[in-house]
């Protein structure tokens, strides 16, 4: 097994990481699970071994280098999880982690249902599913999750503006809003400064970093919660990725 994941290992090796023989399995499993319900639904356009390891894996764990989160149980929502990155990278690196999966497609819950099984997470801490759209549990009206969530994290593809209106009000006062991007942000982040301003946030940090052992760009992205966003944020479905705010 570590043979065949020489590559991975080292490229976590490269950002501090060690890897259990169980998080080996179970990194294995997750991604034999994924080529097998990728033949009959898109979770994906990348499915080369090596590729699924560092473009999705690696890249989903790597925000631990800018959040420590070993510090406690902390209650997490990935929202818009698809294929479940960056959540299951990070329960299965992080078992005490109480995680849940929000997205907008039932198919890819009842993916994520098997995974959850086949690979144990729920053995040391919670990990569920959730259906619905990010706007759906966090409204002012009746959020189920509103404020709820030390951690919202999100690989979607969508400007910082939407993202902050989608993840912001499930994070509670004195939480974090982690948002993964492919590229560099600094005119993204010019643009939604007001947004995430509205929304109760405040740019705690942006970290640019290569991929280990490639030329690949990726930012992180990390917003304080400090203060309650108003009621009236999330706008209903569908408005914040067609007018974000400014």
């Amino acid at each position: 097994m570590r043979e065949k994941y020489s590559l991975f290992i080292d490229d976590l090796n490269t950002i501090g990481i060690e890897l259990s023989d169980k998080q080996l399995q179970q990194f294995n499993d997750y991604y034999e699970l994924l080529i097998k319900w990728n033949e009959v639904m898109n979770l994906t356009a990348i499915t080369e071994f090596k590729d699924v390891c560092k473009l999705h894996f690696v890249d989903s764990i790597s925000s631990c280098n800018y959040f420590n989160y070993t510090e406690k149980d902390y209650k997490l929502i990935d929202v818009g999880t698809g294929a479940g990155f960056p959540g299951i990278p990070l329960k299965i690196m992080f078992p005490h982690l109480q995680i849940t999966l929000l997205d907008s497609l039932n198919k890819r819950l009842n993916f994520l249902n098997e995974v959850i099984e086949k690979l144990g997470l729920n053995e040391e801490g919670s990990i569920l599913t959730l259906h619905g759209r990010a706007e759906d549990f966090s409204s002012g009206k009746n959020g189920t999750y509103r404020e709820y969530f030390d951690i919202a994290t999100s690989r979607a593809v969508a400007n910082m503006a939407t993202l902050s209106e989608y993840c912001l009000p499930y994070v509670k006062v004195g939480g974090k809003f982690i948002a993964y991007k492919s590229e560099k942000t600094s005119d993204e982040l010019k643009a939604s400064k007001g947004a995430i301003h509205l929304l109760g946030g405040k740019l705690n940090s942006v970290n640019e970093f290569v991929l280990p052992n490639t030329d690949i760009s990726r930012t992180i992205c990390i917003v304080d919660k400090v203060e309650n966003t108003s009621k009236k944020y999330p706008r209903k479905a569908g408005v914040p990725s067609k007018q974000p705010l400014s």
